[in-house]
């Protein structure tokens, strides 16, 4: 019985070490792969070896050394007479190598149990990930709200080079409140696009988007609005606020205030009423025919322009298109750099439309929209939403005066835009609610850019 039980040992073990070889080899291959900037110090390292040691013979004269020289000498010749030198030169080479492969593999462990205690993920498959994130392309994305944020969360996996304009015209809410109160600048977009770029988005969501339920003046408050705010007052402004914020959440990219002037919306409605401010335009249900802020004409934050200058691919939207696009566009400075650039750029149109802002839009309508506040055309492309939502989202969305943006290809080819049109709806069985999959949207938006890129 014994024997039995240990044979069945032997054979399980034998098998765990079959099945980990492989994956050991594939982890060693990895470190050979190109661009890691490993494998250029070890062998500087071995260099550096050789040269002390040569140093060294020559600082003692060689004599010790000549002795010891000698000494391997005779050793080899005996081994030799033993054993051939075509056996045994290989068979020492090879145990050579090994000895090297077992001292590397044991330091590469002990520095990743130092960096990564958890051990969820071998240390060279993080260091092939940064490298290919840093080498990816420079990406800006203009907008607001959840879209905004949406995007971001599958942007990050493609490149970590990227730069979120985000509007500061929000007058809602606790950051309405804050606004109010502080006079700081909202904070509740930038709060959700930095929670989108961090490396724990999970925990860092849950933590930002926590709201307090109790509490003198704290009841309402996002501890990421709070969090901002506080930032804000302690380095002077919200664009130092954001970054250091962005050094503590380990944030993928970074994310830029379009203006740090004290912005407010206004819009005129088909009636003939002119509504103040971001809350309040979509709260007043009317039919929008010209939209505009308050000081006119703000100045663009200079490292926004400069993020412009140096993109290789332009996003803009998806979100609100009057009260979370259009917001960033009224930034003439903005505007004209995106309008100046010859790289792809591409529009994300929403998938439904939006009661207060945009009933009864199409595509067409939404272009018009952004081409009508900037005074120009300012992307190549649109994408928009192939799939029909259920019956089920339909009927529910129907009921708020909501429905899918129709595409009218005639009138958008005519105005000038290629049509990229793709499934990239995600809807929840349980409430029928509509929302981009931010994988699926990434996805797509690559492989655009990867395809428009190489012509």
């Amino acid at each position: 019985m014994t024997i039995g039980l240990l044979k069945q040992a032997l054979n399980a073990l034998t098998q765990e070490s079959r099945q980990r070889t492989p994956l050991r080899v594939s982890r060693w291959f990895k470190w050979l792969a190109p661009g890691l900037l490993v494998k250029r110090w070890l062998l500087l390292s071995a260099g550096g070896v050789l040269l002390t040691s040569l140093g060294l013979a020559i600082w003692i004269k060689l004599t010790p050394i000549f002795t010891l020289i000698q000494l391997v000498q005779s050793f080899l010749e005996f081994i030799t007479e033993i054993i051939p030198s075509y056996i045994s030169g290989p068979l020492v080479i090879i145990f050579g190598l090994l000895l090297i492969l077992w001292g590397q593999t044991r330091t590469l462990g002990s520095i990743t149990e130092v960096l990564m205690p958890d051990g969820d993920e071998e240390l060279v498959d993080v260091l092939l990930n940064h490298r290919r994130l840093n080498r990816g392309p420079k990406i800006v994305t203009v907008g607001g709200g959840t879209g905004l944020s949406t995007l971001l969360r599958g942007l990050k996996t493609y490149s970590a080079n990227i730069t979120a304009i985000v509007t500061v015209a929000d007058d809602g809410g606790s950051s309405g409140r804050l606004r109010r109160e502080i006079g700081v600048l909202p904070p509740g977009d930038i709060r959700n696009c930095l929670a989108a770029l961090a490396d724990e988005e999970r925990l860092v969501t849950e933590l930002f988007q926590y709201r307090f339920r109790a509490g003198d003046g704290l009841t309402g408050h996002s501890f990421g609005n709070l969090f901002l705010t506080a930032m804000n007052d302690i380095t002077g402004n919200l664009e130092q606020a954001i970054a250091a914020s962005s050094e503590v959440l380990a944030v993928r990219g970074r994310v830029l205030p379009a203006t740090l002037s004290d912005v407010r919306l206004w819009a005129e409605l088909a009636d003939g009423r002119r509504i103040e401010g971001e809350s309040s335009i979509t709260a007043a249900q009317g039919s929008i025919v010209k939209i505009g802020c308050t000081p006119e004409n703000p100045p663009a934050l200079p490292r926004v322009l400069q993020a412009i200058r140096e993109a290789d691919y332009i996003i803009i939207g998806p979100g609100s298109l009057y009260t979370s696009v259009i917001p960033n566009l009224l930034v003439p400075e903005i505007a004209e750099a995106i309008a100046q650039r010859k790289v792809p750029r591409i529009y994300v149109c929403n998938i439904m439309t939006q009661p207060g802002e945009t009933q009864g839009y199409s595509v067409s309508d939404h272009i018009q929209a952004i081409d009508a506040a900037c005074g120009q055309r300012l992307f190549d492309a649109v994408l928009v939403q192939s799939k029909i939502p259920s019956a089920k989202a339909l009927i529910r969305y129907a009921q708020e005066d909501s429905n899918p943006v129709e595409l009218d290809r005639q009138t958008v080819k005519l105005l000038g835009c290629r049509i990229v049109l793709a499934n990239v709806m995600d809807e929840d069985e349980r409430t029928g609610l509509v929302r981009h999959n931010s994988q699926r949207l990434a996805q797509i938006l690559f492989r655009w850019y990867t395809r428009t890129h190489s012509l």
